[in-house]
């Protein structure tokens, strides 16, 4: 069963508030595993681009983009997380942080990225 105290989930909560933080100001401190992702922005960003095509990156929700750009970057640069968790976690994240039809568009799109990986 699955706990909101998981401190693997409280995390990732974390993360995502540190990169939507850095979305709107870029002289944020970012949290360690933050630091890790910002190098490879560009990558995880065409990755999302490439397989939400319909979806530019600024017409994303920001705080979906910092979803997908956690989730991208632990199924591509950190690989030893199973993929089933980290869509789950972030789906998980989208239905707690994002709107409606956040869970859905976070699951499609991680399920595209996975795909193409």
């Amino acid at each position: 069963m699955k706990r909101s105290d998981d401190p693997r989930h409280l995390k990732r909560q974390a993360v995502v508030k540190n990169l939507y933080a850095q979305e709107l100001n870029p002289s944020t401190i970012p949290l360690p595993t933050t630091a890790k992702i910002l190098p490879h922005l560009k990558t995880i960003d065409r990755l999302i681009v490439t397989c939400a095509p319909e979806w530019p990156l600024s017409q994303i929700n920001r705080v979906d983009l910092s979803i997908l750009r956690l989730a991208v970057y632990e199924l591509k640069f950190k690989t030893s997380t199973p993929p089933k968790v980290v869509i789950d976690e972030a789906v998980e994240l989208a239905k707690t942080y994002g709107s409606e039809s956040s869970p859905g568009f976070i699951n499609g799109a991680l399920g595209a990225v996975l795909k193409l990986l």
